[in-house]
């Protein structure tokens, strides 16, 4: 078992953690460590980890990597304040999980790589008012029982607060935003009646400052104001935001668009409290008294398909909650509960570390497009492999002619053009050719799909969640030849899961429907800041 997935990691081959993890488990002398996680809100969490046993050094190499790798994960969805580990004696076992205090280097205060999660777990913390991280460990035998399902009830309920909010809807200049990593969208509706739908490209991992974020946001919503609705304040606004977000807080700050402040502020966390407070700043473009609401925007995707169903003659599925991804610059990923609640929590699924192989791409620098290692933390977190960077590096895998005229080399790096930022146009180029059946073309987003399985899998293992649908937002999703390539790919991986797009057949409320109206593709793209213009009022 140990030396194929060393031959596939050698051989420049994916070796997925799902699937580690199930032929450990089907091991007769796998060793298991229990874990129990403390969550921000004081609740509990458990989970048992096959260990892959072996007697060589790249064997003990790779149970390293694999076992730091499950606690990442651990964390990036789930955040909390301290995870206890457990296992019975085993020398070898045991002198992998002492290391992890180090590996997560729990105790400092700047954080790389691993470390990453801690850093976004201890804000959240701080938000909540809880405690810093610990993680702890002892030799018992472990005794935590295994997960279960979450339980499925309140959809009645949770039908009846989302049409309330769209009710709501009908009076008043109401705005909605979806911000992303190249672009912000924005819905704008007064007295029931959509007025306008706007996109503004933009680069935010660029800025040094938040105001640099922060500034461009404000001038774009006033713009649209002023140009829609001259002289008027909203009544209420409701922003996705792609950063962790807990009760109206952007709290994460470890995602690529905050990366140029990481790398230029002299005090980070001064700097990043702005962005934190981005709601008190968009206080000001409304009303005194107004609602502003901030939200992460894969728990957007999942509240705007959630009230679509809800107005859709859906509303039994609501009782097995709701999940949503976004795919376009990266993976969102959000859930709403059936009673309508949104965990508080990173639930960051865009940078599980999913495949344990691939050596060779590893070993490329992360601003390389061919690298399957993430800029942002430096390790092969799941943004290379979803998203338009999967779709880069998988072109240039299969056909590098597919990139012609996008990609620069900087000594023996190989990027996307920068200036002008050629992304969103390669990224149109890309989905053009597998419409028009170029065969590597379309096995980009085959492959993409695919690997959305393997995000799939990891999520299960990890949230055991009821739904086995997932809903997709995002500019990968506005061409039905690249979403039935996605469905094809990822059901080869996780046949049980259902994909389904969040496109005009999604449309069921009477913003969303004018939004359809308007032109094919539309609410896959604005429908996310439709979606905030109702979380508002939620």
């Amino acid at each position: 078992m140990m030396q194929s997935f060393l031959d596939a990691e050698a051989e420049d081959r994916p070796v997925w953690i799902a699937d580690v993890r199930e032929a450990a488990e089907a091991e007769p002398d796998t060793a298991h460590v229990s874990a129990r996680l403390l969550l921000s809100d004081g609740g509990t969490v458990d989970f048992s980890i096959p260990i892959p046993r072996t007697e060589t050094g790249e064997g003990h190499d790779f149970a390293w990597e694999y076992l730091r790798a499950t606690v990442f994960n651990i964390l990036a969805v789930y955040g909390g304040q301290a995870l206890q580990l457990l296992y019975d004696w085993d020398m070898e076992i045991g002198s992998l999980v002492r290391m992890l205090p180090l590996a997560f280097q729990v105790i400092e205060i700047h954080r790389s790589g691993y470390g990453k999660t801690v850093s976004v777990a201890n804000r959240i913390n701080r938000a909540l008012g809880g405690r810093k991280f610990d993680l702890i460990y002892n030799y018992e035998k472990p005794l935590f029982p295994a997960p279960e399902p979450h339980a499925a009830n309140g959809g009645a309920e949770l039908a009846d607060r989302l049409k309330k909010a769209a009710e709501k809807a009908e009076k008043g200049l109401l705005c909605g935003v979806d911000v992303g990593g190249t672009d912000v969208k924005l819905a704008l509706a007064k007295n029931g009646e959509l007025l306008c739908v706007r996109v503004m490209d933009w680069d935010p991992s660029q800025s040094p400052t938040a105001e640099g974020i922060i500034g461009p946001l404000i001038d774009f919503i006033q713009a649209a104001l002023d140009e829609a609705a001259p002289g008027e304040k909203l009544d209420s606004l409701g922003v996705s935001f792609p950063d962790v977000v807990v009760r109206d807080r952007i709290v994460g700050g470890e995602t690529p668009k905050t990366k140029g402040i990481r790398e230029n502020a002299g005090n980070y966390e001064a700097e990043f409290a702005e962005l934190t407070n981005l709601k008190d700043t968009l206080a000001a473009l409304c009303v005194p008294g107004a609602p502003v609401h901030i939200i992460n925007d894969g728990h957007m995707a999942a509240f705007t398909a959630a009230m679509e169903m809800a107005h859709g003659g859906r509303e039994g599925e609501l009782d097995r909650g709701v999940i949503a991804h976004t795919l376009g610059t990266d993976l969102g990923t959000g859930w709403l509960s059936p009673d309508g609640s949104i965990p508080e929590g990173p639930m960051e699924l865009y940078d599980l570390l999913l495949d344990l192989g691939s050596g060779p791409s590893r070993a490329l620098d992360p601003a390389d497009l061919r690298s399957t290692r993430n800029e942002n933390s430096g390790l092969p977190g799941s943004r290379r492999y979803m998203g338009q960077a999967a779709a880069f590096r998988l072109a240039w895998e299969l056909d590098t002619t597919l990139l012609d005229g996008f990609v620069a080399w900087e000594g023996e790096t190989v990027r996307i053009i920068s200036e002008p930022d050629m992304r969103k146009p390669c990224l149109a180029h890309l989905m053009a050719k597998a419409e028009e059946g170029h065969p590597a073309a379309r096995e980009i987003f085959r492959r993409i799909g695919t690997h959305l399985g393997q995000v799939c899998r990891e999520e299960k293992w990890l949230l055991h969640p009821v739904t086995d649908t997932r809903f997709l937002f995002g500019r990968l999703v506005k061409s039905p030849v690249c979403f039935a390539l996605l469905q094809e790919g990822c059901a080869s991986v996780a046949p049980n899961i259902h994909l389904e797009a969040a496109d005009e057949a999604l449309a069921n409320t009477h913003l969303m429907k004018a939004l359809a109206k308007m032109e094919s593709g539309a609410v896959a793209q604005y429908g996310q800041a439709v979606g905030a213009l109702y979380y508002a009022l939620y």
